[in-house]
């Protein structure tokens, strides 16, 4: 079996829900991403004309980013219509199932390089997309726990694994400040592919359109100047007697990411250069009422997969859904809390679902490169109960 290489990794900056990227399309940020991996390789034209398959996950594949968006993003990136593409879903995984997806395509030997994607614009598609239909059957009571909302589940893990309001508190805090310390040292401009936005904009005192544009190029979810003592003032929203609160939640954002992975037998017909190797991935179910606890389950899987320890582990991109549910996850893997989220997680950069997977690699990739460290992973909890954990290796 042959090996899996991530060849490049490029992705949009992380907009805020409607923030500076909330009037782009989805499948316009996923096209911009798709094309600057290609952009990135000296050779990326012919390499684009050689492309097996593409793989994009979504979490809601609906409005500007529905009817197969990965094909139709694939045709407007300028791949040849010979290329063939799919869209899958996976909720909070669906970029990380990609790229493990694509891998093992490559694996197998079924293919020799596919671009693995993630997008969501959750400003143009709502949570649980425009039309929900959920199967009374949910509420009963025997499932209830798939009615939950996210939010609810992770007040369900804060009292089960006893993470406490302050701990929840000084978790987010530290993921922003992590998140602003990595912006000004430029730790994201590896990965980011500056995008450039348009806007119709109409002048009263004119009564004309006149068309704005913007370079975004920076994460925009990070804040500054905040405290414990604010973040201590803040009201729950999920529970009146609860302890999370927005800020220790996930950001709801826009954004989009794509990998290259290729075959040790395209590296060398096509001279490219590995960053890393995607190892192994696992993903494992958990209990739908605390389905923030899902990593716990998935990442032994991978790392017995794998044939490694989690001390083996150098960085870890561990998606931050709820500050109770990152803190659980710490808590009973015994994690190192200075390998996790080193640059800072979802709290402060924003989780657009689909597309997250796909971002955090290319966060990781570029940090495994920049800091020297051999293993790196990336995991997530997954709605409705489930877990995901991928490992990566440099080269």
């Amino acid at each position: 079996m042959t090996k899996a290489y991530i060849i490049e990794a490029k992705r949009t900056p992380v907009g805020k829900a409607r923030g500076s990227l909330s009037k782009t399309r989805g499948d316009d940020l996923l096209i911009h991403s798709i094309q600057s991996v290609f952009s990135a390789l000296s050779n990326g034209d012919e390499v684009k004309q050689n492309i097996d398959d593409v793989i994009v996950g979504c979490a809601m594949p609906e409005g500007p980013q529905g009817l197969n968006v990965a094909r139709i993003a694939t045709l407007l990136a300028g791949l040849p219509d010979t290329t063939p593409a799919y869209t899958l879903n996976r909720f909070c995984a669906s970029g990380l199932q990609a790229v493990a997806n694509a891998a093992e395509m490559v694996k197998s030997g079924s293919a020799e390089m596919v671009i693995a994607a993630g997008v969501e614009s959750m400003s143009t598609v709502p949570m649980m997309g425009f039309k929900p239909s959920v199967n009374p059957k949910v509420f009963e009571d025997d499932n209830k726990a798939i009615a939950y909302g996210m939010g609810l589940t992770a007040e369900k893990v804060a009292d089960k694994y006893n993470i406490s309001r302050e701990d929840q508190d000084a978790f987010a805090l530290e993921s922003h400040k992590r998140a602003l310390k990595a912006n000004e040292e430029g730790l994201f401009a590896d990965e980011i592919a500056p995008i450039t936005t348009t806007e119709s904009v109409y002048s009263l005192e004119t009564k004309e359109y006149s068309v704005k544009t913007n370079v975004v190029s920076q994460d925009e979810g990070p804040r500054e100047g905040s405290s414990i003592e604010a973040l201590g003032k803040l009201r729950t929203v999920f529970a009146q007697e609860g302890s999370v609160t927005a800020a220790t939640s996930s950001q709801m954002s826009d954004g989009a990411a794509a990998v290259l992975i290729a075959s040790e037998a395209a590296v060398k017909k096509y001279n490219l250069t590995p960053k890393a190797e995607f190892v192994a991935y696992a993903v494992a179910g958990v209990p739908a009422e605390i389905m923030g606890i899902g990593p716990v389950e998935a990442i032994p899987k991978a790392l017995a997969r794998a044939g490694l320890s989690i001390e083996d582990i150098g960085w870890i991109e561990l998606n931050e859904a709820f500050a109770a549910q990152a803190l659980a996850v710490i808590n009973e893997l015994d994690l190192d809390k200075e390998k996790v989220n080193p640059q800072g997680g979802a709290i402060a950069l924003g989780h657009p679902l689909g597309a997250t997977g796909a971002i955090r690699t290319a966060t990781l990739v570029s940090a495994m490169q920049r800091n020297d460290v051999e293993y790196g992973m990336i995991s997530m909890c997954i709605g409705t109960g489930m877990g995901a954990a991928g490992i990566f290796k440099k080269v």
